[in-house]
């Protein structure tokens, strides 16, 4: 059963394009899902533009007025009446296209309204902000809706039939070939393919309907976003041509660097020095994480390198119901380069006590095994 285009605009079957745009606009400001709070708003979005492009296009519309769907092609595609297909038809079939070049693969003019194009714009943001999400205030230049024609393109609203092709939006062309005379279908130059010219464009927008403007966005940053992933903002991008359905924004997001911590998904890295001394003897260490304090143990005696692992205080995780993923610090032992004589002298006894002189180490087999054999009342 063919779509109501009709009813998903609640317009009735006459309507003009005007009414058509009016019914669109108003359609697409109340479910913007940044704006509707029903479940289904970005389903029903994407339906309100389907439905505004097919009754824009003369062709498609005329479908419609059939009783027909144009992107129904369960009887075996947009074929000529009573599903045969005339001569240039075939040709289409061979020649991958309407004979001539005219794009859309269908006869009649084509539409001056068009959908505009998608855009993608970085935004750069701090861990903290990508962490536990945010708002921001971007400034995108687009096009936009000509606010002096509201995308018709002409200055008093109307369009007049093109006198060259008679509102067809093509043109029949015969060329003299070895075979005989051929007849082919062209767009028509005279008016671009669309069957109507504009006599009084818009001083504003030329007769595009649409003009390049700066306006400014708000995103919201979800929590636990991560390096690289896009936010789709439905009918945020440019308008099309005459005034067509906008684009959708993708807004991609870059995670600058932190001065102390690493990321890796929702874990948390960071590497701490720790002195030579403080590792032997052991100690507590407090580390500011991004929104807590957390108290590190350092247990006597030890080793450069020992990572901690501190759960639960890494980062958000994204649709992760309050879940956060894991803090890793690394310890950095130290050990000191420079010594005063004092400092010297404590540490030379300290080796004594020890009995840590190394010996000589002799090549051959076990050469570890002697390196480690080489230190007395080590442990």
């Amino acid at each position: 059963m063919a779509k109501d285009y009709y009813g998903i605009l609640g317009v009735e079957k006459g309507a003009s394009d005007a009414e058509l745009k009016k019914a669109y606009r108003k359609l697409a400001r109340q479910y913007h899902p940044d704006v509707s709070e029903e479940p289904d708003a970005e389903e029903r979005l994407q339906e309100i533009n389907v439905a505004f492009e097919v009754l824009m296009d003369p062709e498609k519309r005329a479908v419609v007025d059939a009783g027909g769907d144009p992107y129904d092609r369960s009887a075996g595609g947009p074929a000529g009446a009573g599903g045969f297909m005339n001569f240039e038809d075939i040709v289409d079939a061979f020649f991958g296209g309407s004979m001539g070049g005219f794009s859309g693969g269908g006869r009649g003019p084509r539409s001056r309204v068009r959908p505009g194009n998608d855009a993608l714009i970085r935004l750069d943001l701090s861990l903290d902000e990508m962490a536990f999400g945010t708002e921001s205030t971007i400034t995108v230049e687009t096009a936009v809706l000509c606010d002096h024609c509201e995308g018709q393109g002409s200055e008093s609203g109307e369009t007049k039939s093109c006198t060259t092709c008679a509102g067809a939006g093509q043109v029949q062309v015969v060329q003299n070939t070895i075979i005989g005379q051929m007849r082919s279908v062209r767009p028509c130059s005279a008016c671009n393919g669309y069957g109507s010219v504009i006599s009084d464009p818009c001083s504003k927008c030329g007769g595009e309907g649409r003009v390049r403007s700066r306006r400014k966005i708000t995103v919201k940053i979800p929590s636990g976003i991560e390096d690289g992933m896009r936010i789709r903002l439905s009918g945020e991008g440019e308008i099309g041509p005459g005034g067509g359905p906008a684009g959708d924004l993708y807004v991609e997001v870059h995670e600058k660097p932190h001065e102390v911590f690493t990321r890796d998904g929702a874990d948390l890295h960071c590497r701490v020095r720790v002195p030579m001394t403080q590792a032997a003897l052991g100690t507590k260490l407090n580390i500011h994480t991004l929104d807590d304090e957390v108290e590190v143990d350092v247990a006597p005696g030890t080793q450069p390198d020992t990572v901690k692992k501190i759960r639960g205080k890494g980062l958000p995780r994204l649709r992760g119901n309050g879940q956060r993923g894991d803090l890793y610090v690394e310890l950095d032992v130290r050990t000191p380069t420079k010594l005063d004589a004092e400092q010297e002298e404590i540490l030379r006894k300290l080796a004594d006590i020890r009995n840590e002189e190394i010996k000589e180490v002799k090549s051959g087999s076990g050469f570890f095994a002697k390196m480690r054999d080489a230190f007395h009342g080590h442990g």
